[in-house]
């Protein structure tokens, strides 16, 4: 495994460990989903009740997280702010770890787990959010950034479902 891999599969299965329930988004979910993308960090949408908040504490406690602006300050995600829509660019002793309240027009852990697969990643099962709602979110805020992955995106769905009609003609 290399060390991007590793450091990706460090942080989620600490996620696990802890318990937290999320969906996994933005670039390394493509990855997962079979996107040829390159990323930087992990992205996730947890769920915001007040037990699972609490369990993603005690991860990013184990994950020695921190704000990235102005990482001198060493400022730790609270509950309270975790709790709210917001989005939270921290950095851990694995790399970094983006965690999203919503994502695109207000989807949230709830709006968005039904458009999940269970993906294996590591040594363990996860929620990845599924490329046909990357592309959709992606397209909603038309950021620059997304925009640019949108056409490689839409290739890899439309390979993915080639195949997928494929392997059904065989009966497979």
């Amino acid at each position: 495994m290399n060390r991007a891999a590793s450091s990706v599969s460090s942080i989620l299965a600490t996620l696990r460990r802890h318990r937290v329930r999320f969906v996994l988004v933005g670039g390394v979910a493509a990855v997962v989903e079979g996107a040829p993308v390159s990323t930087f960090d992990v992205d996730i949408v947890p769920a915001r009740d007040v037990r699972n908040i609490a369990r993603l504490i005690a991860a990013l406690r184990d994950l020695d997280a921190r704000y990235r602006v102005r990482p001198e300050l060493r400022r730790e995600p609270t509950a309270e702010l975790l709790l709210g829509d917001g989005h939270h660019l921290l950095t851990t002793r694995h790399g970094p770890l983006d965690v999203l309240g919503v994502i695109g027009k207000g989807r949230d852990f709830g709006r968005l787990i039904d458009k999940t697969r269970r993906r294996k990643v590591g040594d363990f099962f996860i929620p990845v959010l599924k490329l046909e709602t990357q592309i959709a979110v992606k397209e909603e805020v038309g950021f620059p950034k997304d925009r640019a992955v949108l056409p490689t995106l839409r290739e890899t769905l439309s390979v993915l479902r080639r195949r997928r009609r494929r392997k059904r003609k065989r009966g497979g």
